[in-house]
């Protein structure tokens, strides 16, 4: 696949812990004051903007259900992250979480809810010319189980993921990387 082809009739969905922030290790981004973007992000997300339709952020978010993140907490951050994509010129059309315990949750990743929901609320995409960025297998799973056309692996906080895989197409080590291939 030619990443240089992409128009506006493609979607882009972006995993958030460990591919726009700081992902913490074995915790959680519980405040805004915890949520730090990784260098290049918004300007990755402002290269976006100019390529992608719509952009969505898919993150699994259990911390909420085990109480250690508080609702308005989670939400704050992703007003504030909003508020800074805007400010850099970027958009993000809208952020989906899953706060469910259960792995066999239809919202939580791997599985499709989240994107199925966005499907609801956006009905142009067309998954088989969407994108999947994220940094686990459970993104790169949720990308396929989606089917979108391509799924994109950064090993920020998983560097031990043995490459090639079944489940990623392309391996970039960084947002901003993906953004300078388009």
């Amino acid at each position: 696949m030619n990443l240089k082809s992409l128009d506006k009739s493609w979607t882009l969905f972006l995993d958030r812990d460990g591919v726009i922030n700081d992902e913490k290790h074995m915790d959680y981004i519980n405040t805004w004051d915890e949520f730090t973007f990784y260098p290049g992000v918004l300007d990755a997300i402002r290269i976006f903007s100019k390529k992608f339709g719509r952009i969505f952020i898919i993150t699994n978010q259990r911390g909420v259900a085990k109480g250690v993140t508080k609702l308005e907490d989670l939400e704050m951050i992703h007003k504030n992250l909003l508020e800074q994509v805007k400010m850099s010129d970027g958009n993000v059309d809208r952020i989906y979480f899953s706060a469910d315990m259960d792995d066999s949750h239809i919202n939580r990743k791997p599985n499709t809810g989240m994107g199925m929901q966005a499907k609801k609320d956006f009905p142009e995409i067309d998954f088989t010319k969407s994108i999947m960025i994220g940094n686990t297998l459970s993104d790169m799973q949720f990308g396929k189980n989606l089917g979108v056309s391509l799924t994109v692996f950064l090993p920020t906080t998983r560097p031990d993921v043995k490459i090639p895989n079944a489940l990623i197409d392309l391996v970039f080590p960084d947002l901003i990387s993906v953004a300078m291939a388009l």
